[in-house]
């Protein structure tokens, strides 16, 4: 009975950690009590800054044997906000709102180059490859990321545009959209062999 009850409490407490990350959905829309670092601060401050910790992952632990007869590998990416990393620190609650408008377009951006990644993954994979022939896919995708968010950031003075910001996020979407085979629980189709 005392190890059922030990096996029960490490299972809750795996459960209770693995809810502060949130996995991107297409649904969920981050909100101002997403950003729960102690840092967050709105008003008696002269400055807006904002950490939204924002990840595009790729694990995969697998035999030798699965490795090479694998070639999708959707689920294995991940597009993750971290609550308790993520923080606004803004002068008046209008600031903290643009910023917390641009999060979610940052997290909208970070999930488009996730499913960039997937379909890299899936068109470079080959079946003799190496372990490590993601590196420089993985490597490519977050300097485009990261390039297009600091490129936004800039033509939208971190949200305070709405209007821009808003015509970059459609386009995210769009772009999201037309990678539809490439959602975490995706299977893209196979490739035609008359080509």
């Amino acid at each position: 009975m005392k190890n059922l009850l030990v096996i029960l409490l490490c299972l809750s407490l795996q459960a209770s950690i693995g809810q502060d990350i949130i996995d991107w959905d297409g649904e969920y829309q981050l909100q101002f009590s997403d950003f729960q670092s102690p840092k967050t601060k709105i008003g008696d401050v002269n400055q807006n800054t904002i950490n939204s910790a924002i990840g595009i992952n790729f694990e995969f632990e697998m035999t030798s044997a699965e490795f090479i007869f694998t070639k999708n590998f959707n689920s294995k990416v991940d597009c993750t906000f971290d609550p308790s990393e993520s923080y606004i620190v803004s002068p008046d609650e209008e600031k903290a709102d643009q910023l917390v408008n641009f999060s979610r377009f940052s997290f909208d951006l970070a999930e488009l180059y996730a499913r960039k990644l997937r379909e890299k993954l899936f068109e470079n994979k080959g079946l003799f490859s190496n372990t490590d022939f993601f590196h420089p896919i993985y490597d490519e995708m977050n300097r485009q990321y990261n390039q297009r968010h600091v490129l936004a950031s800039k033509e939208t003075n971190i949200g305070e545009d709405k209007v821009k910001l808003k015509a970059l996020h459609l386009e995210v979407m769009d772009e999201i959209n037309a990678l539809s085979d490439f959602c975490k629980e995706c299977k893209p189709p196979k490739k035609s062999k008359r080509n």
